[in-house]
């Protein structure tokens, strides 16, 4: 049998970003993946014959540039057929705002000077607080206690920036970073276009509203991520976002990795309170002295530790930990290009007339209910590049919010409701896109938590909230990728910094490993 000195579990970009960065240092790494394909939630499919989905997420704006840099993802083949990719939010009069430029920098379209100067005040402001987080992305999450390894001197050096950003600005951030975005947008702004826009950014992929505390610290965590070399960029791969995750395989691959996919862990093998490999469901065992589970922290206790090798307090905490997913994928194949009142269809079409509208859209799922009129954000994969929808035919990608995790009714029967209300608001915006549909698909967060494994159908694999956040992250204890379990540790976006498809958390829990290994 193959003998190696760490498995890791789930071979999305997380667990692939780690599996590469222990094996460079030296260790022998397998990892296992439980689908046919590695990546993930990144990998596209077929969802009608002919017509290919990009895949779970669709955009790039969060990939760590040390997984980038680390991994040489160009020279793996990772190029970009938009860069910084535009933004528009989408009027169902024609009446469309176009932001162009990292988060915005230039607004097209007709809106007043005194929104205009609002605008680049506010977005300087947002983008300095930003920067300031940013660095926190790229370190273990600090806990609040003694003998933990605590990296004091980054720490130091990144509150010294905080600190010397200005005294306005710093009094500024010490207020608003746990406000919620409907307020800072209502003080700053009066277009209802640019107001929707920002609104939905903040509280895309979270279990939040506009008007919910600490909203804004989302846009701040957006605003602090990085494509194609790009702080607060969007862009869009070329082939789409799988394209990443099978550029991060060959990079795993070329330097060393095993990579068993079609292989799901069905156990952790524990001997003596400590972690000495993995069983898998046809009852195969692999051992090696260090496990990374790069999947779903709940699953990874809840199912494959199991609570006799755990004390009570942690399961309670486990079980309590948030995982709600509020986010639906939305895929369309048409029969021809559609009209968005004149949109480029280049550009990431974002449905969200206002901040109120968003803030709608999320009270129905508090009870379990669908939206009348979701907001959503569209990419039209097709109009880049072929590949994705026969010639002349398109694909729509949309991420459709707000969508219940538990609905409140038969679950078919609300998959309908919400694509009958989703078709509704895009009729309302591109009008005839109907006739053009040949086939719709759309994935509500159970369905993604079925296909994925995403408990609760949360992308992040755990709530991104304060409360989720930084040495809370999964849970108060175990933040710092290490767990009570001897030989044990997490990788996934569950952990610190969490969400979008960036490779951060594994790169961490890596370093981390590295580092204690040394001590």
């Amino acid at each position: 049998m193959p003998s190696y000195d760490v498995i890791v579990i789930g071979g999305g970009t997380n667990g692939l970003a780690a599996a590469h960065r222990l094996q460079k240092s030296g260790r022998k790494v397998l990892v296992l993946e439980s689908a046919a394909t590695p990546g993930g939630a990144a990998v596209g499919h077929e969802f009608a014959p002919g017509f290919r989905a990009p895949g779970l997420a669709h955009i790039a704006n969060m990939i760590d540039p040390r997984v980038a840099s680390g991994m040489a993802l160009d020279r793996q083949g990772l190029s970009y057929v938009a860069a910084n990719l535009t933004s528009t939010a989408v009027s169902a009069t024609g009446d469309h705002l176009v932001l162009e430029g990292a988060a915005g920098a230039v607004l097209k379209g007709n809106i007043s000077d005194a929104d205009r100067k609002a605008w680049a005040d506010l977005r300087r402001q947002l983008l300095t607080f930003a920067g300031a987080l940013a660095p926190f992305k790229a370190m273990t999450a600090p806990r609040v206690a003694k003998g933990v390894g605590n990296e004091y001197m980054r720490l130091a050096k990144l509150g010294l920036g905080v600190r010397m950003m200005g005294k306005d600005d710093f009094r500024e951030f010490l207020r608003m970073i746990l406000i919620n975005v409907y307020d800072v947008l209502n003080d700053e702004l009066t277009d209802s276009r640019l107001k929707g826009l920002l609104a939905f950014d903040a509280t895309l992929g979270t279990w939040l509203g506009p008007r919910s505390p600490n909203s804004l610290i989302q846009l701040l965590n957006r605003f602090a991520g990085e494509a194609a070399g790009n702080r607060a960029a969007i862009a869009l791969p070329k082939g789409g976002m799988g394209s990443v995750a099978a550029a991060m395989a060959r990079a795993a691959t070329e330097a060393g990795v095993t990579i068993r996919t079609g292989a799901r862990v069905e156990a952790l093998i524990v001997e003596e309170d400590r972690t000495t490999g993995v069983r898998l469901d046809g009852g195969e065992e692999l051992r090696a002295p260090t496990v990374i589970s790069a999947i779903s922290p709940k699953t990874t206790f809840l199912n494959l530790v199991g609570a006799r090798h755990l004390d009570t307090g942690m399961m309670n905490r486990i079980r309590h930990m948030k995982s709600r997913g509020g986010a639906a994928k939305l895929h369309l194949a048409l029969k021809a290009a559609p009209d968005f009142r004149g949109a480029d269809l280049k550009s990431r079409l974002v449905i969200a007339p206002s901040e109120e509208a968003v803030e709608l859209a999320f009270n129905a799922v508090k009870y379990g209910e669908v939206p009348d009129r979701p907001v959503m954000e569209i990419v039209l994969p097709s109009a880049h590049e072929p590949g994705f929808a026969p010639d002349g035919k398109h694909v729509v990608s949309a991420i459709v919010q707000f969508a219940p995790h538990a609905p409140k009714g038969d679950p078919d029967g609300i998959r309908l409701e919400y694509v009958r209300n989703t078709l509704g608001m895009l009729e309302e915006h591109a009008p005839g896109i109907g006739d053009l549909i040949e086939h719709a698909e759309m994935m509500m967060p159970y369905d993604i938590e079925a296909r994925y494994g995403m408990v609760g159908g949360n992308w992040h694999h755990g709530e991104l909230s304060v409360e989720q956040m930084l040495f809370l992250r999964p849970i108060a204890g175990i933040a710092q990728y290490q767990t009570p379990l001897a030989g044990l540790w997490l990788a996934s976006a569950g952990t610190h910094p969490g969400g979008g498809i960036s490779g951060a958390s594994g790169w961490n829990a890596a370093e981390r490993i590295i580092k204690e290994a040394r001590a």
